[in-house]
């Protein structure tokens, strides 16, 4: 692989990263569940809930959100690691606030609770749809009490 095609590769995995992020706080479950590799896994950094396995199941844990939820994360301190052409880890810190939004105002009501300070460890692989997620981990990383 030369460089330019590792430079490449990174680029494609951190534009996946934060296309994931955009994608979730507007709402857009479908294309949010797309960037998942059919068979691919994810765990919630903030529920004791066992990991989702599969494109739909993901799709439906999704779905079965609040309608009034609204979330806005910052994604950062993202680290890379190209294992192949076909294979890449990434790690990221994602600082996650979340509201509520009524038809009071344009805007969401922010939690009172402190946003959600959390990692992603993620198995990345290289599909015929580009760089998709096989393993999306997530865990907090402080408690609030």
């Amino acid at each position: 692989m030369t460089p330019e095609q590792h430079r490449g590769i990174e680029a494609d995995i951190h534009r996946l990263l934060t296309l994931y992020a955009n994608l979730n706080d507007t709402r857009q479950w479908p294309d949010v569940a797309a960037l998942y590799a059919e068979d691919g896994v994810m765990v919630r950094p903030v529920a004791n809930t066992p990991p989702i396995v599969g494109r739909a199941a993901i799709l439906a844990s999704f779905l079965a959100r609040p309608a009034d939820r609204r979330t806005k994360h910052f994604c950062n301190n993202v680290a890379i690691s190209v294992s192949s052409a076909t294979q890449a880890t990434a790690y990221s810190a994602y600082l996650i606030y979340y509201g509520t939004q009524d038809d009071s105002h344009p805007l969401p009501l922010l939690d009172k609770t402190p946003p959600v300070l959390c990692e992603f460890r993620d198995e990345l692989v290289f599909t015929d749809a580009g760089w998709r997620f096989a393993r999306r981990e997530g865990a907090a990383l402080f408690r609030t009490a």
